[in-house]
């Protein structure tokens, strides 16, 4: 196992630009070996300083993420990574839980993590299931994504805030009213707000 991870980083740290290698590879682990094989390459693979490494290992623990530990250990330790490709992953890793379990039945891990204090696991909420309304079960309740986008117009970090700017604006093509009223009762005096409105009212006639 050693050895391929040796192999992956030789590989990958070529590569500069884009994830699409390393999620391949993941998905193609993923499907030829068993969840606990999986699972020790996984964490193998996190501890490696070749950040494109620790990307691919991210993926794996998205697929592998029905696992309670992998979960918490995504929220809890990958969210503390200081690259921000392997934070971009960390978002697509959440929203492969979400569609394994069920967007409607994740709603309570979303809103914990949502709430979470680290600026990294609310973003991986708001940026892993752009779009919102494309998701199943946000698609037939948007108000239900704008809700919870929204509650964090005022977040404390500007990674945050514009993620959530973005998120409403992505949903403000397909709903423009629904965005409207919620705007409309927005007070932009704070300047967080405002930068988030910007963003969210690009679209809003």
């Amino acid at each position: 196992m050693k050895e391929y991870i040796l192999s992956l980083e030789k590989e990958f740290s070529l590569i500069a630009n884009g994830f699409k290698e390393e999620e391949k590879r993941a998905l193609v682990d993923y499907k030829s070996n068993d969840n606990a094989y999986n699972k020790e390459l996984a964490f193998l693979a996190y501890r490696s300083n070749v950040y494109q490494v620790r990307m691919f290992s991210v993926f794996l623990f998205g697929y592998l993420s029905l696992d309670e530990e992998i979960l918490r250990f995504m929220r809890d330790e990958v969210s503390k990574d200081d690259n921000w490709r392997v934070q971009e992953v960390l978002a697509k890793a959440f929203d492969e839980f979400c569609k394994q379990t069920g967007y409607e039945k994740s709603l309570p891990i979303i809103d914990e993590w949502l709430q979470n204090s680290d600026p990294n696991v609310r973003r991986a909420v708001t940026e892993g299931l752009r779009i919102w309304t494309s998701r199943p079960y946000f698609k037939d309740n948007p108000s239900e994504a704008v809700r919870r986008i929204a509650a964090l117009k005022e977040d404390s970090s500007e990674y945050v805030r514009k993620s959530v700017g973005n998120s409403l604006r992505d949903i403000s093509k397909k709903f423009p009213e629904l965005i409207k009223e919620e705007l409309d009762c927005w007070d932009v005096k704070s300047k967080e707000i405002l930068q988030v409105y910007k963003l969210a009212s690009k679209f809003i006639k």
